[in-house]
């Protein structure tokens, strides 16, 4: 009975090494593709909302950290700086809208030295199918909308949805969704513009997967 304990403790163990070691090379083997396919996902939505015309630069690589309330959330949040011959031009920002129907909604926004929307996208959500997803690119062109506009105490009051007499469009049956993005966007544009000198002058800390 010992002896049949043992030598099965012994196949276990000898599998969780074998299974283990499996797993340790795979890893090895795969990490360089995994890196330059998360480079590339994040060089692409980098490129939906900063144009070509106006870098000449790896966004991904040109990365410094912020923390702000104004940001929607306590972490910090990754800023990538565009560059044309090696000026400045707009910033990419990541930001949190936390008052999303079903949770929190992690946006993204393109903006130029003179506080221009170049683009945004949403990069993740939790929203309601057929309702609130409309925000999601994949399923509208709502998320375009804020292309263009920018952000100053003459034009505060246009930043919400219709319903709140804003100038943005909401969803039958789905205001709320809309509504924090709406929010989040124009804080995040306004945080830009009241840290642009500062965040340009900051260490470029997270541009390295």
């Amino acid at each position: 009975m010992l002896t049949a304990i043992r030598k099965n403790g012994l196949t276990l163990a000898l599998f969780a090494c074998v299974a283990t070691g499996v797993v340790a090379v795979t890893h090895y083997l795969t990490q360089d593709k995994i890196l330059q396919q998360q480079q590339a996902q994040l060089q692409g939505i980098l490129n939906e909302v900063v144009p070509h015309r106006l870098h000449d630069n790896e966004l991904y690589a040109e990365c410094t950290l912020v923390s702000d309330p104004a940001l929607g959330s306590s972490q910090e949040q990754p800023v990538y700086i565009a560059t044309l011959g090696g000026q400045p031009t707009a910033l990419a920002i990541e930001s949190i809208a936390p008052d999303g129907y079903n949770g929190t909604i992690k946006i993204i926004v393109g903006i130029d030295m003179q506080g221009k929307i170049l683009g945004s996208r949403v990069l993740a959500h939790q929203e309601t199918p057929g309702l609130g997803d409309k925000i999601d690119l994949r399923v509208s062109d709502w998320i375009l909308s804020f292309t263009g506009k920018t952000v100053s105490e003459d034009n505060l009051a246009t930043w919400a949805v219709r319903k709140d007499g804003g100038a943005f469009d909401s969803f039958t049956g789905a205001t709320i969704t809309p509504r924090a993005v709406v929010k989040a966007v124009r804080d995040t544009v306004d945080f830009i513009n009241e840290h642009r000198s500062t965040i340009l002058t900051q260490p470029r800390t997270c541009g390295e997967f």
